[in-house]
């Protein structure tokens, strides 16, 4: 298997490195000025949490072809140089390849595909029963989430109405949401920026899976929560609104320090909607892109709010869960969006 790493600048396209790779096999014939390498991939040199999308062609002729470069991946430089490898190239078609620098969505985080333990340790402080057994997560595909919580002024541009108990100011998080409610905000937001042209046809807005939303929280750590273990919660107050600061209400987004991820309020203001059904327990083993249940009764929401409930700081813990009735919404129920491919 032969790739080759094209260096002539006349093809470079604007955006794209000046880093080509034809695989997995070889062409005819090789043009002088192609480097042969032994991966079907692409060495990437760039500014470290840079995302780039990866893109290939099977013809060379057809490099500077409007809509001819397809994407099949995006990574998130986690340092540089950084070996990429295409694991889907069929044995029987020369690729070329190219990195392109992506200019995030407007206010969305790019999260990476990798792994993680979903859920508490046993003896971690304030746990729930419903937060094991641990289970080993695999995220198999990347997206990109919102950085705060779906604003008020966000959600009445939108749907044209602000259901939110707590006003005076469009910045706070739309509240008493219900799920559904929810749901029809993503689906309008993707007729809306699929129209504009902004999406591919392909990609969509929807909620964050259970595991999507607690992996992009843990933001790489396995403490309780993102910044740490915080035995006594004194640190809590930097990164959330919860039961000590609120002042019984939700507060403007982004306000609080975000996670190694650039997420914020993840430990607190509102409690957001996720994906699936709710279940009393984690899978366990090994999970690969978990969905939750087929059915059930509550859905799932995730983050701790701004709450007095006597003990709302153990709400707020990375691995705490909690669900209610999907048709339901209260002051305290809000939510983020995700962005993927269909």
């Amino acid at each position: 298997m032969k790739t080759r790493s094209l260096k002539r600048a006349g093809l470079a396209l604007v955006g794209a490195l000046a880093c080509w790779a034809a695989g997995p096999r070889a062409a005819a014939q090789t043009p002088a000025d192609l480097e042969i390498q032994l991966y079907a991939g692409l060495t990437i040199t760039g500014t470290v949490g840079t995302v780039y999308s990866i893109e290939y062609v099977t013809d060379l002729a057809q490099a500077n072809t409007p809509g001819a470069w397809q994407c099949l991946d995006y990574v998130r430089l986690a340092s540089s140089p950084c070996l990429w490898t295409d694991t889907s190239a069929p044995a029987t078609e020369t690729r070329y390849y190219r990195a392109v620098q992506v200019q995030a969505p407007a206010g969305m985080v790019f999260i990476p595909s990798g792994t993680f333990t979903m859920g508490s340790p046993a003896d971690e402080t304030d746990r729930q029963g419903d937060e094991g057994p641990r289970t080993a997560v695999v995220m198999s595909r990347w997206f990109w989430m919102g950085r705060c919580e779906v604003t008020q002024a966000e959600y009445e541009a939108l749907m044209g109405n602000n259901p939110s108990e707590f006003r005076g100011d469009s910045s706070r998080p739309v509240d008493s949401v219900s799920w559904n409610d929810a749901i029809f905000y993503c689906l309008k937001l993707t007729q809306r920026e699929r129209a504009a042209g902004r999406i591919p046809p392909t990609w969509l807005y929807r909620l964050p899976t259970e595991a999507e939303w607690e992996y992009a929280a843990r933001a790489g750590t396995a403490t309780r929560f993102s910044y740490g273990d915080d035995p006594g919660y004194f640190e809590l107050l930097n990164f959330g609104w919860y039961e000590i600061n609120s002042g019984e209400q939700t507060h403007p987004v982004g306000q609080k320090l975000p996670n190694a991820w650039g997420l914020c309020d993840m430990h607190g203001n509102v409690s957001e909607w996720c994906q699936d059904w709710y279940a009393a327990s984690l899978p366990g083993g090994i999970s690969v892109d978990p969905q939750g249940p087929a059915t059930g009764e509550t859905r799932v929401h995730r983050g701790g709010d701004w709450v007095y409930w006597g003990n709302g700081a153990a709400h707020c813990r990375s691995a705490y869960r909690n669900s209610y009735f999907p048709e339901s919404g209260y002051s305290n129920f809000g939510f983020r969006v995700v962005l993927s491919k269909g």
